[in-house]
């Protein structure tokens, strides 16, 4: 239930990053630079935010803790990029949905290292992006890509390898 932040991290004081009340921690490494109107929020689950050295997340992206987040090194993410590791239930019709509370976890959401989510991409929880990827621009990433390899659509498909 803390922010952990390396001292050489850069936050614009636009930005929100929430003390989580849940019990879970924001963990960000060496040199990251989190821009402008980007929004760190601890919902929907118990996982942590943990942020690798190197990470550039730029303006206008919006993290859930959900059930985790963990971002590799030198991890380049787009403007207006939305990660959230948890789904609403709404199994019951009798029930409004803000009330059924969340699905169980897929696993949350894991970047590996060198890794460039394009503009306005989305990632669902149990998306794994594996080392390499790039993943286009308003793209939407449910599990798992393959290493060095390049992603676009809705949902993403593998359109190339990156070698």
């Amino acid at each position: 239930m803390a922010n952990l932040f390396h001292h050489t991290v850069k936050i614009a004081t636009s930005s929100s990053i929430e003390v989580s009340s849940r019990g879970t921690d924001t963990i960000i490494g060496e040199n990251s630079v989190i821009d402008d109107y980007v929004k760190i929020k601890h919902v929907g689950g118990s996982g942590d935010i943990k942020i690798g050295n190197q990470v550039y997340i730029n303006s206008g992206c919006v993290l859930y803790s959900g059930n985790g987040i963990q971002i590799g090194n030198n991890v380049l993410i787009g403007p207006n990029c939305n990660i959230v590791p948890s789904n609403h239930n709404f199994s019951s019709d009798d029930i409004p949905i803000r009330e059924q509370g969340f699905q169980e976890s897929k696993g949350g959401v894991v970047i590996e290292d060198d890794v460039w989510l394009g503009a306005g991409v989305t990632l669902l929880d149990g998306t794994v992006i594996r080392e390499g990827s790039v993943i286009a621009a308003n793209s939407l990433v449910l599990g798992e890509t393959e290493r060095f390899s390049v992603y676009a659509g809705v949902p993403a498909k593998k359109i190339k390898s990156r070698i």
